[in-house]
Parts: C-alpha cells; structure tokens; sequence
C-alpha cells in the first residue's frame, strides 16, 4: 500500500479538526442517518464518514462495519483530502494505494469505493461507500 504525501494545509486541517471537537466524539444521529443514507444511495453495504488526523482515520459514522478506524497508513482518507475531486477506486483490490489495507483484506471486504470529500473552510471531511 503507498502512503499518501501531507497535505499542503495539514497544520490547519488538524486545528480545525481540534477546533470542531470532532475526534473521538459520541456518535451524532445526524451523521449516522447520513451514512445510512449515503450506503442506500449507493447501495453498498458499507458506507462510512471519517476524519483523518496525524495517526489515523477514524470512523465518526458507519455503516456495515464495526472497525472504529485504521492507521492513517493504511486509510483511503489520507489520499481523498489530496484531491479536489472525487476518488473512485474502481477495484482497490487491484489499486496499490489501497491493496494491502486491512478494508480491502479483512473478510467482508470491498471492491469498488467512492470517496468524497467536503470542505468547510480549513476543515475537510469525506465519506466513503463500498
């Protein structure tokens, strides 16, 4: 699995996260009908909402998953916040940023993943569906 490169606005982004009290915070029923929502639009048995720190990106909201998080090493949304646009992996078995993640090798694994993200000034989010 390749690493992804730091964000130009990582100092920033971590602030704002820090600023939002986002990490690590009680589960929102409005993110999580979010992710439901998102996995029917989709329709994938998995859909997640996610924030990446310097570590890890853990899973706010999910869907069809009980795994709270991976190490940023290892997280799909390390690559989403470089991007202006969204990341499709048409098959992350076979992309080699994402082929050795445990989302990818773990039994219920997936295929196809669709990444967006959203911006609310330094702040960057993104959910994922697979």
């Amino acid at each position: 699995m390749s690493t992804a490169a730091i964000p130009h606005n990582e100092s920033a982004r971590l602030a704002a996260l820090r600023r939002y009290n986002l990490l690590d915070a009680r589960p929102e029923t409005a993110l999580d009908e979010l992710a439901r929502l998102a996995a029917q639009i989709c329709a994938t048995p998995i859909a997640l909402i996610t924030f990446v720190d310097e570590n890890r990106e853990w899973f706010k909201s999910r869907v069809g998953l009980e795994m709270a998080g991976v190490a940023r090493a290892n997280s799909f949304g390390a690559h989403v916040i470089l991007q202006g646009q969204p990341l499709i992996a048409e098959d992350a078995r076979r992309d080699e940023r994402f082929a050795a993640s445990p989302l990818v090798t773990a039994a219920r694994a997936h295929a196809f993943t669709p990444a967006y993200r959203w911006r609310r000034r330094t702040a960057t989010t993104w959910a994922r569906c697979a």
